[in-house]
């Protein structure tokens, strides 16, 4: 089998989503997806890694693997260079998948859990559905809604209402970032006594109405500063809160080491983390107490299956991120359902009843809580006939002469 051709798809409406389809000489075709600067990753897939790729055999997952990012500029990044390889890793798996007729998940080594606890990243339905990437330039409040499940905008005024619903549907966790606006107003510098009041409500809201029922998991973005984001770590414990996500700029271990050692509640790293090497430094330190990866970021599932490794080895729980596009959702579950130290994966009810079915043909299903198995070959997925006849759609096509 031979890699004949690199596809990438991406469109004007979901601007930061980009496909790659890699096509083979037996007429199979994997599917892969990253997110953010979509115009820089399609130019580096086809103006170097498709050199690389095409010729050659698509089941050499762990070679190619290497071979993407040995660059000198894609080194423990999480730049175009390495979402590119991460987009093509998740194509190759599903390949491998559906040329020995098993999920991705069995082709990981098999199940380890039947179904895997999920919770609510409370975001609305115009989260990210746009060409802009600052936190809270992206919460698109204001936007039509599409449904029932405007989370963002829920917890920023009536938490324990969101809570209740996401109880009501059999889901015990969710995450929010209240913190977020004071953080951007003055770059994370410092945060007023009335700025610290407004963002604490929703852990109150929370709290009162349905006690400890409801895990909360606090996302911080990366904005603070240490002195600062340590103050608001000690306020929000008193709300037992389950992780700090990303709470300063994940670049230095000592400064999440005193962090770490300042507070009772885990420190979850990081979404923003390239490669396994940063992982290893910070668990060396006892910096942090969750891994979280995002395949399409950080080398796909091959190297995903690594950090879920590395945590395990220092007994450290393993929930992969979701906050991004359909496909990179769908690895996202074929990973924890196969990692034996996975403790819960990220969802976002307003992406996968909303906007994410409108690209792909099937996504996990979630019942009780809980994420079950995807059934099909490779990753289960495909992107939907309509994707392709969009006005707003662009392709490109590197072909092996």
């Amino acid at each position: 089998m031979k890699i004949t051709a690199l596809e990438t798809l991406r469109t004007e409406e979901f601007s930061n989503v980009l496909w790659v389809r890699v096509h083979t000489d037996e007429g199979t075709i994997g599917l892969g997806e990253t997110f953010y600067g979509a115009g820089a990753v399609e130019a580096h897939i086809h103006d170097t890694l498709a050199g690389r790729l095409l010729g050659k055999d698509p089941l050499r997952i762990e070679a190619h693997s290497r071979e993407l990012v040995n660059l000198p500029m894609a080194q423990s990044s999480t730049g175009a260079e390495y979402r590119a390889a991460s987009a093509i890793d998740l194509a190759l798996w599903d390949i491998f998948g559906k040329v020995c007729g098993q999920p991705v998940h069995q082709m990981l080594g098999g199940l380890c859990h039947d179904k895997v606890p999920v919770y609510n990243t409370c975001a609305g339905y115009g989260y990210v559905r746009s060409n802009k990437i600052k936190p809270v330039d992206t919460w698109n409040f204001g936007a039509e809604k599409d449904g029932p499940y405007e989370d963002l905008q829920g917890f920023m005024t009536d938490a324990g209402a969101v809570a209740d619903s996401l109880l009501e549907q059999g889901i015990t966790g969710m995450k929010i970032w209240p913190f977020d606006p004071p953080a951007i107003a003055n770059d994370g510098r410092f945060i007023s006594a009335e700025d610290m009041r407004r963002a604490i409500e929703p852990f109150e809201k929370i709290r009162k109405r349905v006690g400890d029922k409801m895990q909360i998991m606090v996302e911080f973005h990366c904005l603070w500063n240490l002195p600062t984001i340590k103050r608001i770590a000690r306020e929000l414990e008193a709300f037992d809160p389950t992780w700090y996500e990303d709470p300063i700029r994940m670049n230095s271990v000592s400064a999440l080491k005193e962090l770490a050692a300042s507070t009772s509640v885990p420190i979850c790293a990081s979404e923003t983390l390239g490669s396994r090497f940063p992982y290893k430094d910070m668990l060396e330190a006892g910096a942090i107490g969750v891994v979280m990866t995002d395949l399409v970021w950080t080398g796909g599932l091959t190297e995903g299956r690594k950090i879920a490794a590395l945590a395990d080895t220092y007994h450290r729980p393993y929930a992969p991120h979701d906050c991004t596009g359909p496909v990179a959702y769908v690895a996202a579950v074929h990973s924890s359902l196969s990692q034996p130290n996975t403790m819960i994966q990220e969802s976002v009810r307003a992406f996968y009843t909303g906007w994410y079915k409108e690209l792909v043909t099937e996504l996990p299903v979630i019942e009780n809580g809980h994420v079950l198995p995807m059934q099909g070959p490779g990753l289960g997925t495909e992107l939907l006939p309509a994707v392709f006849e969009r006005s707003d759609l662009t392709i490109r096509k590197s072909e092996l002469s």
